[in-house]
């Protein structure tokens, strides 16, 4: 959710890197069986928005709490552009595609960003080729999401259009992911935890406005909520949101690159599972087949990466 800092160049304590990296493999990968959780009885968009507006108040406030300057006005622009692009449209396009396909289906569709950012950094931002290593991965990648997602074989929720379109929405948000990615590093933001809250912030913002129009919601809605709806969004704004991203943005400035991109092949293995445990999802052996090629061009192209 920010510009990633320059690896320490200290070697991290290993029970530290260890458990830093735990608590990105689990904690992220359970968000998906608890988004599905939260919205099984409320809009999706809706609990989508209160958990980051949750989230970044507590991280603003902690960050300005603990001396963290004030942002500028310029500052303040460039974190909302990309908390727009990252949560309102990738987190909520996820959010609402998981209504749609299982969610592991839907951790594997999101395993597949370094897809998006190679290719991204390709065609446009880095104008980069990527190594011969990379390009295979992304071909194999792309077969991989054929297999996954092909309507006949993939069992959803709701048929083949909900497959599809399911598919669809956490493509699209992968790609609007990997262009936040990719410019966060060319704008100006603020230090990390105070940037982080501005853009869930304004990204939570923007998405209770786009609740309030195409949703049947008011704000106090949430007053309204189930229990089970209550909890699995304070386990998102706890785990997912504040403790996961702490793992991870420790993991940026004292892991490598290499090792940190392992959280997009632990996650889909989480999510499938529990999924399966918890939220009695079946998997055809096609989209098992699919999953497993997808994983695979993940892991030639982090391989391939210069």
């Amino acid at each position: 959710m920010q510009a990633i800092t320059s690896p320490a160049t200290t070697t991290p304590n290993r029970i530290t890197l260890w458990s830093a990296l735990t608590s990105v493999y689990i904690l992220w990968g359970s968000t998906y069986l608890f988004i599905h959780f939260m919205t099984e009885r409320m809009p999706p968009l809706y609990m989508a928005s209160i958990r980051y507006i949750v989230a970044g108040s507590i991280l603003y406030g902690y960050a300005r709490l603990t001396g963290t300057k004030r942002a500028t006005r310029a500052e303040w622009k460039s974190a909302g552009v990309v908390g727009i692009l990252l949560l309102t449209i990738a987190n909520g396009c996820l959010t609402v595609g998981i209504q749609y396909i299982p969610t592991g289906v839907a951790a594997l569709l999101g395993g597949m960003l370094p897809v998006f950012l190679l290719t991204l950094n390709w065609v446009s931002f880095g104008r980069q080729r990527p190594t011969n290593l990379a390009l295979a991965g992304l071909i194999v990648g792309l077969v991989g999401i054929y297999f996954l997602i092909k309507p006949d074989k993939m069992q959803g929720t709701g048929g083949v259009h909900a497959n599809l379109i399911g598919a669809g929405l956490i493509t699209f948000g992968n790609f609007s992911w990997a262009i936040g990615t990719l410019l966060a590093p060319r704008v100006s933001l603020p230090s990390g935890t105070i940037s982080s809250g501005i853009q869930m912030l304004v990204g939570g913002t923007v998405l209770l406005i786009i609740s309030l129009c195409v949703e049947p919601v008011t704000p106090w809605s949430i007053l309204d909520a189930p229990a089970k709806a209550i909890g699995s969004m304070f386990y998102l704004v706890i785990f997912g949101s504040i403790i996961g991203f702490s793992s991870y943005a420790w993991l940026a400035r004292n892991a490598s690159p290499q090792l940190l991109s392992t959280y997009a092949f632990v996650n889909p293995v989480v999510a499938m599972l529990l999924g399966a445990l918890f939220a009695g999802e079946i998997f055809s052996s096609q989209s098992l087949i699919g999953a497993i090629v997808a994983l695979i061009g993940v892991i030639l192209i982090t391989l391939g990466r210069k």
